[in-house]
């Protein structure tokens, strides 16, 4: 049910960012990248075979300080923490970059302590206890506004103690980078397996790959406090590891979203530029305002 709850959650909010006008704007045109001018010739000049090309510069090999690490891990995350999708889905736990420096104990301390005081899981957990409502999950918790606070409650309180421990605790201790690396390139296939395998398999602050033991082990610790204030029927060890199960699947919905998203924007853009391009619409065109008279137009010499 939990996971029923999260994917209508999230495809709620899919369906809703997509419908936003936002997406509709300006940037649709600016993304194409399209030329001023594209019926006048671009004249080129011919390379000139007797000069020698520049030697490419030598790479720097001298490892950073640990000053110059710490700087440029925080410049990094600054830019995560700024990551959101249409202005509202947090996405501060991906990086695109595959090259990201490694985060030490306390920028993971920051970085999950920015996604948990987000606005953006507070709304989240609004629909999804809205939906646990509606739908008489855990039914001990009863109906009205208190049966809504307590699911909100909890369903605040599964996110909150999954991120510390998966993102933070557990993280820091087995040395895991708790950042989703979107792999942006090769094929459809290749990366919706990339982007499932990213809750089990993680990159390690040392640079080397392997089994993602704070998310799994997290969440079924998350799932084993959870018994501390779900109702005494759902306080079996089914239900704890399925409640344990199911975040680590709510883990991959989410980081499915996270790699696709880029795609489908650039999609939606792209096909709103070439509809306005048929329409012969100007970005940036001065319009007149509604009632006024257009100015004359200038006089033929």
């Amino acid at each position: 049910m939990t996971l029923t709850r999260w994917f209508a959650t999230a495809t709620i909010t899919l369906a809703g960012l997509f419908a936003n006008p936002i997406a509709r704007s300006q940037p649709a045109v600016a993304g194409l990248n399209l030329p001023d001018n594209p019926i006048a010739p671009q004249s080129q000049t011919p390379p000139d075979s007797s000069t020698t090309p520049p030697a490419a510069p030598a790479q720097n090999t001298t490892p950073m300080t640990e000053e110059e690490r710490r700087k440029l891990a925080q410049e990094q995350l600054a830019k995560q923490e700024k990551q959101r999708v249409f202005a509202v889905m947090a996405t501060f736990n991906t990086t695109a970059d595959k090259d990201a420096v490694p985060l030490s104990t306390g920028e993971k301390y920051q970085l999950f302590f920015k996604s948990a005081t987000d606005p953006w899981p507070f709304v989240l957990t609004a629909f999804g206890a809205g939906i646990d409502q509606a739908d008489n999950s855990f039914p001990g918790y009863g109906q009205g506004v208190q049966g809504y606070a307590k699911r909100y409650g909890a369903a605040y309180v599964d996110y909150f103690t999954g991120n510390l421990l998966g993102n933070a605790v557990l993280a820091s201790w087995w040395k895991e980078d708790p950042r989703y690396f979107q792999k942006g390139t090769g094929s459809f296939t290749r990366r919706a397996l990339w982007a499932a395998s990213g809750t089990v398999w993680c990159k390690r602050d040392n640079g080397t790959w392997g089994p993602n033991y704070a998310n799994v082990i997290g969440n079924l610790m998350g799932g084993a406090i959870s018994n501390l204030y779900y109702p005494a029927s759902e306080r079996t060890v089914g239900d704890t590891l399925s409640r344990g199960f199911t975040v680590t699947a709510q883990a991959i919905i989410g980081s499915e979203i996270i790699e696709f998203w880029p795609d489908m924007v650039r999609y939606h853009r792209r096909k709103e530029a070439e509809k306005l391009a048929r329409q012969g619409v100007v970005p940036n065109a001065v319009q007149p305002a509604p009632g006024s008279t257009p100015p004359p137009p200038a006089p033929q010499p």
